[in-house]
């Protein structure tokens, strides 16, 4: 399945694939990659249900093997997963006297999104959804870390992934803070005083979050 980024290849990504049940679980897995790499891997199960719904939907109304593309586009305090087909009826929830085989889709959507939507493209249709997520500043101090912690170490220029990368990134985090720490003590400074106010620093911003 090819993976093709547009934009900033930071806040956006575009996945076109084609709709098989096959290929539902690698572009599941392709966006769980993605969120990961942007440093969010704390949304990939909301995220990756989401885009097994929007994927599904397309099999089962659009049909089999049709071309599609699902885009994920990191919003400021949101992610935005969008699912672009071909197809011309626009979907809509169905009551809840309906079977329990069709329409269960898009209620679990708009149970788990903040908000969600369709619209006519010039091919046929998106079917979109957003997530919640931290405050803008939490988000910008995220995808600071994660650029920061990528490079800090190193590793032989292997590309880490899934959990490797979560461990790597962890180990990191914690060879920088103690490498902090030998800085401001080699400065007369006291490190405890130093993750004191580096703390109450974080409890305040989370706090206004």
């Amino acid at each position: 399945m090819p993976g093709i980024e547009t934009g900033d290849h930071q806040h956006r990504c575009v996945l076109p694939f084609a709709a098989l049940p096959a290929e539902v679980r690698l572009l599941r897995r392709a966006a769980a990659a993605q969120l990961d790499q942007w440093g969010m891997p704390a949304v990939g199960d909301e995220a990756g249900l989401l885009v097994t719904e929007l994927a599904t939907n397309v099999i089962k109304h659009v049909g089999e093997g049709t071309l599609a593309t699902l885009i994920l586009e990191w919003k400021r305090e949101r992610l935005r997963v969008e699912m672009h087909d071909k197809g011309s009826a626009l979907p809509a929830p169905r009551g809840a006297d309906c079977d329990a085989e069709c329409g269960r889709g898009l209620h679990l959507i708009a149970a788990m999104a903040a908000d969600w939507g369709t619209v006519v493209t010039a091919l046929g249709k998106a079917v979109w959804c957003e997530i919640a997520l931290g405050s803008e500043a939490e988000c910008r101090r995220v995808e600071r870390a994660v650029e920061a912690l990528q490079g800090y170490r190193g590793n032989g220029g292997v590309a880490l992934e899934g959990r490797r990368r979560e461990a790597d990134l962890e180990e990191s985090a914690i060879e920088l803070i103690a490498d902090l720490l030998h800085w401001t003590s080699a400065r007369g400074l006291d490190p405890d005083d130093v993750l004191d106010r580096a703390q109450m620093h974080y409890e305040a911003e989370a706090e206004a979050a």
